[in-house]
């Protein structure tokens, strides 16, 4: 059975450091780096000055004119395309999170969006975001709960939730994270 075309770009993408020895983000800041626009200008550039079959240099060019290899995936798939790339590292505190609310009661539903997950029950009680490379925030609506420490006002954060927590870290999900955690999806009930 053939693989779809995306199916062979991740594919690629996954073999990439060990055929080309870097990754396609190594690769796509050497190429910006370079100035050049045009595509056959940097397919030229990656096979001549560095070796790149076409097939690689190719990927990498269109990734540079537009993401078309790391774009988000299908509506069905919204997580994954959120921790792709350089937030990758950060899946692993969501996947935290979720075990947690998961546990909370049979009534947890979680709703993928482009860019966050919200977390539901009757109503949405908080939401997980990869907000930097470095941090996902975690969304919370805590109404009448006053701000302080780590739990911060939203702002402009998302008008969805009245507080966030900015996480760093797994080690950051902590009895803390996962008391407000669960008083938001009591009072969302």
């Amino acid at each position: 059975m053939a693989s779809s075309p995306e199916d062979m770009a991740r594919s690629m993408i996954a073999n990439m450091p060990e055929k080309t020895g870097k990754t396609l983000d190594e690769w796509v800041a050497i190429v910006k780096a370079s100035g050049l626009e045009k595509h056959g200008e940097m397919v030229k550039l990656l096979k001549s000055e560095h070796g790149m079959t076409h097939g690689f240099a190719n990927l990498v060019a269109h990734e540079v004119r537009g993401g078309v290899v790391s774009a988000p995936a299908p509506a069905d798939d919204l997580v994954a395309a959120q921790y792709a790339g350089p937030k990758a590292g950060l899946k692993p505190i969501h996947d935290r999170l979720v075990e947690a609310v998961s546990g909370f009661g049979k009534d947890v539903e979680l709703a993928p969006k482009k860019a966050y997950v919200s977390l539901r029950r009757a109503k949405q009680f908080g939401l997980i975001q990869p907000s930097t490379k470095a941090r996902v925030d975690l969304g919370l609506n805590l109404k009448g709960v006053e701000p302080s420490g780590r739990l911060e006002a939203s702002g402009s954060f998302n008008a969805m939730c009245t507080h966030r927590v900015r996480l760093d870290g797994v080690d950051a999900v902590d009895a803390e994270i996962l008391g407000w955690l669960k008083q938001a999806y009591d009072a969302a009930g």
